[in-house]
């Protein structure tokens, strides 16, 4: 149980967390620019939901046989206080998870600079639990979920290109041209 205190909860809630990712990408799906990004946010999305699981499988089976004593042992009495052993969105600190710890933007542009970098910082959060962990049951399917986040961060980078290709501009600084569109209204009237 010494190492577990490290990942309980980690990539479930935290904000660089598979919930996180998810909402985003899932969120970000609506307001895509093309097909192309559509279905990179839809696929990596879901696939996002998909890992979820796997860390709460990982957390709820070194968790499930665990006395009181154990838990408290470990730093989890509060944990268990309000939760026994159930898995409860959280990051590794203990802040609950929180939709504002994500971004849509509705530019295609923004949005996949922020996706790319969620990746990344997915990849370290799960290099950092491979420094920590050491139990191959558990290490084994961190270093999958490790190699995912790599592969989407590819992905997303593929997106961005296809959608900076569809652009009128290909000035990085692009922005979103239906919200710059010229607006008539008629006039106010007193």
């Amino acid at each position: 149980m010494t190492s577990d205190k490290c990942y309980k909860n980690l990539l479930s809630g935290g904000p660089d967390g598979e919930i996180g990712a998810s909402m985003r990408y899932l969120s970000q799906r609506f307001t895509a620019s093309n097909r192309t990004a559509m279905a990179v946010l839809t696929d990596v999305g879901t696939e996002e939901l998909a890992h979820l699981e796997m860390v709460a499988t990982i957390v709820h089976q070194l968790t499930r046989n665990l006395s009181a004593e154990e838990l408290e042992k470990a730093g989890f009495a509060p944990y268990y206080v309000d939760h026994t052993v159930g898995i409860w969105p959280q990051s590794a600190g203990g802040y609950p998870f929180s939709t504002a710890e994500l971004q849509s933007t509705g530019d295609p542009v923004a949005d996949l600079f922020e996706d790319l970098a969620a990746e990344q910082k997915a990849r370290l959060t799960y290099d950092n639990i491979l420094r920590l962990v050491k139990d191959p049951e558990v290490a084994d399917p961190i270093r999958f979920l490790r190699a995912r986040e790599i592969v989407h961060f590819q992905r997303f980078g593929e997106a961005l290109r296809a959608t900076q290709e569809q652009l009128e501009t290909r000035n990085f600084y692009a922005f979103n041209p239906s919200f710059d569109a010229p607006v008539s209204c008629p006039p106010c009237t007193k």
